[in-house]
């Protein structure tokens, strides 16, 4: 996943970047409410993980913004403010799910992996494709009942396809689950990635659609 991360505190922020990471999501992470903005106008993500206090304003305000504007975003909120009436309130905000400080990372995971399942319309956590099997919770693939060993990126990559069998997905919408802010893009990455994945779930398994992108074949 693509995951914001909006939080003041840097030793917690720079905590989640790392932790969220190491499940395979790509994270940026931005310190304030106008930066929360700005980087929700410019980028898709797949979720924000939103504290309610920030130095130049609440969370709760960015929410509600995002819900006028229809953006329908999976929104975590993430803060001390942990009584029942707080948690009402965000909820009723337009929160997807509410997180109490201190939190466990693990469940901070599975609790955004489970937005985002919710947001994509799918029932079960796994994601199974013409014999190939994504489980996200264990970072493990398989295909045709053999376990392959990926890359954090490759991974990356072959979730985004699997999400949406059959779509084409451009080489932008797959360097975005890829690549941080602050992270250089080289200019053969997803070709590289794409070519490394063909040879461990099948070359015929993912197409390229010349000028269009890469879709993931919905038959073996």
């Amino acid at each position: 996943m693509r995951i914001l991360v909006v939080e003041d505190d840097p030793v917690l922020a720079d905590g989640l970047k790392v932790g969220l990471g190491l499940t395979g999501s790509t994270v940026d992470v931005v310190f304030t409410a106008a930066d929360a903005r700005a980087a929700m106008s410019a980028t898709r993500f797949d979720a924000v993980v939103l504290d309610r206090m920030l130095p130049d304003g609440a969370g709760l305000d960015i929410l509600a913004d995002l819900r006028r504007q229809g953006d329908a975003t999976p929104v975590l909120l993430l803060t001390a403010l942990d009584e029942t009436v707080d948690r009402i309130a965000g909820l009723d905000a337009g929160a997807d799910d509410y997180l109490g400080k201190p939190f466990d990372l693990d469940e901070l995971a599975a609790r955004l992996r489970a937005i985002a399942r919710r947001r994509e319309g799918r029932a079960g956590p796994v994601l199974a494709v013409a014999g190939i099997v994504l489980d996200p919770a264990t970072s493990v693939v398989t295909v045709a009942g053999k376990a392959v060993s990926l890359s954090r990126r490759e991974f990356a990559v072959l979730a985004a396809l699997m999400e949406w069998p059959g779509a084409i997905r451009s080489r932008t919408e797959l360097e975005d689950r890829l690549y941080g802010w602050q992270e250089e893009v080289e200019s053969n990455a997803v070709e590289v990635h794409i070519h490394n994945l063909r040879t461990k779930v099948g070359r015929a398994a993912i197409e390229t659609v010349r000028g269009l992108g890469y879709r993931l074949r919905t038959e073996p």
